[in-house]
C-alpha cells in the first residue's frame, strides 16, 4: 500500500472548518449574541483559511484535481512563501486562529475542526510533507483522421488477429476461416 498523504486531508478539513466558521460566525452576528464580536472575528479568520486553503497542492505521487477557480489563488499562496508552505507554521497558525473561535457556541464546532485540522498539519509536518503548486500542463491535441491514422479499420468488429489477415491478402479466399474446429452432433 502507498504512503498516505496527510496534508490532503488536512487541507479538506480546515477548508471545512473555515466554511464552518464563517457560518457560525454569521449566525452569532446576526442573531446579536453575548460576546458577537468574537463571532465577527471568526468570520474575518473563516475567510482568511478559507483563502489560504482553497488551492490544492500538488501530490508527490499520482495526479491532483484543481478545484474550480484555484488559478486565480494559488500565486497568492506562492508569494506568501514559507508562512503558507510550511505545515508546521499551518499548524500554529491554526491553532492560535482556533482559541479565540472557541468562546461562543455558534463557532465551536468550526474551532473543533480547526483543532484537527491543525494536528493532522502537523503530522503532515513531521512526515516532511510540503505545499507546492499545481503546475499546468498543455493540453495534448488529440490525432485526427488522416494526420496520424493514416488508415482506419476497414472490416468490422470482431477482427481476426494480425497474423491471419496478412494469411487472407495473400489468399484470395471470400470470408474467414474459423481456426477452432467446429463440431456438430451429427458427426
Amino acid at each position: 500500500m502507498g504512503r498516505i498523504e496527510w496534508a490532503m486531508w488536512a487541507n479538506e478539513q480546515a477548508l471545512a472548518a473555515g466554511l464552518i466558521l464563517v457560518t457560525g460566525g454569521i449566525v452569532a452576528v446576526s442573531g446579536q449574541f453575548k460576546n458577537w464580536e468574537f463571532a465577527a472575528y471568526s468570520i474575518a479568520a473563516g475567510v482568511l483559511i478559507c483563502l489560504l486553503e482553497y488551492p490544492r497542492g500538488k501530490r508527490e505521487k499520482g495526479s491532483t484535481i484543481e478545484r474550480c477557480g484555484q488559478k486565480f489563488l494559488t500565486p497568492v499562496v506562492k508569494v506568501l512563501g514559507p508562512l503558507t508552505r510550511n505545515y508546521y507554521v499551518r499548524a500554529v497558525l491554526y491553532a492560535g486562529l482556533a482559541v479565540p473561535t472557541g468562546f461562543l457556541l455558534a463557532t465551536i464546532l468550526g474551532t473543533v475542526c480547526l483543532a484537527i485540522a491543525s494536528g493532522i498539519y502537523l503530522l503532515a509536518a513531521t512526515r516532511g510533507e510540503k505545499w507546492f503548486p499545481i503546475e499546468s500542463k498543455p493540453r495534448e491535441r488529440t490525432p485526427q483522421v488522416g494526420g496520424t491514422i493514416k488508415n482506419p479499420p476497414t472490416n468490422p468488429p470482431p477482427r481476426p488477429p494480425a497474423e491471419a489477415r496478412k494469411q487472407q491478402g495473400s489468399k484470395e479466399a471470400v470470408g474467414q476461416e474459423n481456426p477452432i474446429e467446429v463440431i456438430t452432433e451429427e458427426q
